[in-house]
């Protein structure tokens, strides 16, 4: 409701359509750079990739939801396409960023060298698989929230669930002491 009273009074009072966009990054900029860093594991990427998902919310307005649950879908939506996208990009022309499988740390603190690990075989999942994973176990989303944000149906999110979770463990498993339970 808030957000059709800003573009209400935007329109009407001549106010910069801006100020709505602006207004959306105050309330969700945290959340998507979050998503973004655990996604892309690079904190200048996860900055670029939320300044570019807002480059795109104040160039396609009229395509926002006007309802709260529906501005943040979409913008998840266009967040994770972006990752998307890059990943592809990366995958065709490789420059040696880092995307790549990083090797952990030669850190002697184990929980160190096992969030490294689980970073990087995450870091392996397709965008898609990655976004449910973050969104659904660290995030600790519903399935169902999950399912709407990237429009997408309940059954896939399980899917891309149990999948990732499959790819993981087999990642995992190839690390010396690495191996699940």
């Amino acid at each position: 409701m808030e957000d059709i009273l800003l573009r209400s009074l935007a329109g009407s009072a001549g106010m910069d359509v801006q100020a709505w966009v602006g207004e959306l990054f105050d309330r969700h900029q945290a959340r998507l750079y979050r998503l973004a860093l655990r996604m892309s594991r690079d904190s200048e990427e996860a900055k670029d990739l939320v300044q570019e998902t807002f480059l795109r919310a104040a160039q396609r307005t009229g395509s926002i939801p006007d309802e709260e649950p529906g501005c943040e879908a979409w913008l998840v939506r266009v967040l994770v396409n972006l990752c998307r996208d890059r990943h592809r990009r990366l995958r065709r022309h490789p420059d040696g960023r880092a995307h790549e499988m990083r090797e952990p740390a030669h850190d002697p603190e184990p929980a160190l060298v096992a969030t490294a690990l689980v970073q990087a075989a995450l870091g392996a999942l397709s965008a898609r698989r990655r976004a449910v994973v973050i969104l659904h176990e660290l995030e600790e989303r519903p399935v169902h929230d999950v399912a709407r944000m990237l429009s997408i149906s309940a059954v896939t999110v399980r899917w891309h669930l149990a999948r990732a979770r499959r790819e993981l463990r087999e990642r995992l498993a190839d690390v010396p002491g690495g191996g699940l339970a």
